[in-house]
């Protein structure tokens, strides 16, 4: 005749399988994180290559993030422009972004979550001038080319960034904008600039405060977490941050993949890109 397990072994089991659980489950998640950091430097990396190969169909200009008449018509965004060179619409939506969409158009701008540098916008319209572009530049006169930047291995192009599908908030997930983050404050003016940066963290600066780079316009300290800035009442074009999404803490440990203008694509850490010169945004 079988003995029936004791309360004391069931108990014994019971913590056996808790302890295990608890040693394990975080490792699961862990792997569970890496496989979608892998799989957006996967994405990025085509991104890149069509962006090269897009370049070699156009004299060597880059496909503008925005391209706009002069009228009151909706910009083509770089979406359009570089989807038949991937033919793949899951490319350009991150991994580990709820509910975000391929941007088939301008309207669909706000809830595509891979997005491209303002500097490359074009319009016939703009005052901005290359070298001294302001705050929510979404473009220039000109188209940029590869020649507009001078350190291809630095100059950074494509990021992860926050979406929505709501169309009254104010993510603009379909591109980041180099001009809206700090830049510092050294005898070299031209050099400031260069070395200027985008809003970087690892939360939706749109929705919430993060530790982000000092002085910005319309970003308040927040009190009770020191280092920690607010930036939700800027406009929408004010913002338009890169979210480094992946392994996030909350206090810029989480990374996003980037491609660079030679079109390789790295993983760095918003804590890494905060840092001025790491990468080349402002290349003109």
């Amino acid at each position: 005749m079988r003995r029936a397990f004791t309360l004391i072994e069931l108990l014994v089991v019971i913590a056996i399988i808790a302890i295990l659980a608890a040693i394990l489950f975080p490792v699961f998640s862990q792997a569970k994180e890496a496989a979608k950091k892998t799989k957006a430097l996967s994405q990025m990396k085509q991104l890149g290559t069509s962006l090269f190969i897009y370049a070699a169909d156009s004299d060597d200009y880059l496909v503008p993030a925005s391209l706009r008449d002069g009228t009151a018509n909706n910009p083509i965004i770089w979406t359009q422009g570089l989807f038949p060179y991937v033919k793949n619409t899951e490319i350009f939506v991150a991994p580990d972004a709820p509910g975000s969409t391929f941007a088939v158009d301008w309207n669909g701008r706000r809830n595509q979550s891979i997005g491209y540098s303002d500097a490359t916008g074009v319009d016939p319209l703009s005052l901005a001038v290359p070298g001294a572009a302001a705050p929510g530049t979404e473009g220039f006169r000109s188209a940029a080319n590869f020649s507009s930047a001078e350190e291809t291995a630095r100059t950074g192009l494509i990021v992860t960034t926050p979406n929505t599908a709501v169309t009254t908030e104010k993510e603009r997930g379909y591109v980041f904008n180099p001009y809206n983050g700090a830049r510092p404050t050294t005898a070299d003016p031209a050099a400031d600039y260069t070395n200027g940066l985008p809003l970087i963290a690892d939360v939706n600066l749109v929705k919430q405060a993060g530790i982000v780079p000092q002085p910005v316009s319309g970003c308040t300290a927040v009190a009770s977490q020191p280092g920690f800035f607010n930036c939700t009442t800027l406009a929408a074009g004010a913002l338009k941050p890169v979210y480094a999404r992946y392994g996030r803490t909350g206090r810029n440990d989480g990374s996003t993949p980037v491609v660079f203008a030679d079109s390789h694509a790295k993983s760095l850490t918003a804590n890494a890109l905060n840092t001025f010169g790491k990468v080349i945004w402002r290349f003109r």
